[in-house]
């Protein structure tokens, strides 16, 4: 009796349990969720505003792929036109050289006509025959002496012809020819040991005889000048041909007076001569014979030429 008295009592209360109200209510706020989220998506503007972040997103993406290529292709390219730079800066620097060479070139060339024009202005007023050459070389077994040109018997070259050169607006004597070949021949210069040169004084005309000391830096020596001549003597005097001994011509420039010797207990002076050629810068002679008529100017260019 008193069990289903109990029974009785708690189905008569009318109370709803806790967990049952509980789990309602999170039904009715889950669906609640539910359905706004159904709106919204169903909704335009949020299909367009998922749209525009994609595309946003999208876009950025897209930018930084398109710089990262732009960088990585600008730099491709600039390493690309550095090397053609350097290959362009290596040839204008090729260029450069070439253009130096020319210019080089031509102002020899320049230097050649003028040295050219003075040799062909010097040979129209000699009044001898003349062999236009050039100094081809020196000796072998006297490097310091003989002087090898480029003109032999077959251009009309003989021995003991006379070898003269045109200097600083000077005629001067070189020295003469003491053996001849087919092509070549060889010059004792006036400064050789051997060479001995019948000569004056221009002013005084005190005659002597002109002999070298074997080397072309050093004073050429004019012996047998009379004593009594001292005092008509001058530094810087000319000496120049007599033409006695029939070898050299009259009147031909050797050097000048640098110095005077009085010798004791002799009878002569002794004078010390500069030659008026600088050997050390010779490049063109003449070599002259006998007096003969003048010779056409297109024979003497194209000797030279030769």
């Amino acid at each position: 009796m008193q069990r289903g008295f109990g029974m009785l009592s708690r189905r008569g209360s009318g109370k709803v349990p806790g967990a049952q109200v509980n789990s309602t209510i999170f039904v009715f706020f889950t669906l609640i969720i539910i359905s706004t989220l159904l709106l919204l998506l169903s909704s335009r503007d949020f299909i367009f505003g998922v749209k525009n972040a994609g595309l946003s997103i999208f876009s950025g993406v897209r930018g930084g792929i398109y710089e990262l290529s732009s960088f990585t292709s600008r730099t491709i390219m600039s390493i690309k036109e550095l090397s053609n730079l350097r290959k362009d800066y290596a040839d204008l620097l090729k260029q450069l050289d070439r253009f130096e060479e020319l210019e080089r070139s031509n102002a020899e060339i320049y230097q050649e006509n003028i040295r050219l024009k003075e040799q062909l202005d010097f040979a129209r007023t000699l009044r001898y025959r003349r062999i236009p050459a050039q100094i081809s070389g020196r000796d072998p077994s006297n490097l310091f002496s003989a002087i090898v040109i480029n003109k032999g018997s077959v251009a009309g070259v003989s021995n003991n012809m006379t070898v003269v050169a045109w200097q600083n607006g000077t005629q001067a004597l070189v020295g003469k020819v003491i053996q001849t070949g087919a092509y070549e021949s060889l010059v004792m210069p006036v400064f050789d040991i051997n060479s001995l040169v019948a000569c004056r004084l221009s002013a005084s005309r005190f005659e002597g005889i002109i002999e070298g000391q074997g080397n072309s830096e050093t004073p050429l020596l004019m012996r047998f000048v009379p004593r009594r001549g001292r005092d008509e003597i001058n530094i810087g005097d000319i000496i120049i041909t007599s033409g006695m001994g029939g070898i050299f011509p009259p009147g031909i420039n050797i050097g000048r007076v640098s110095g005077v010797n009085v010798l004791e207990y002799e009878t002569t002076l002794e004078v010390e001569v500069i030659p008026m050629i600088d050997f050390s810068r010779l490049e063109y002679v003449f070599i002259i014979e006998a007096e003969t008529a003048e010779i056409p100017e297109y024979q003497i260019e194209g000797q030279i030429n030769d």
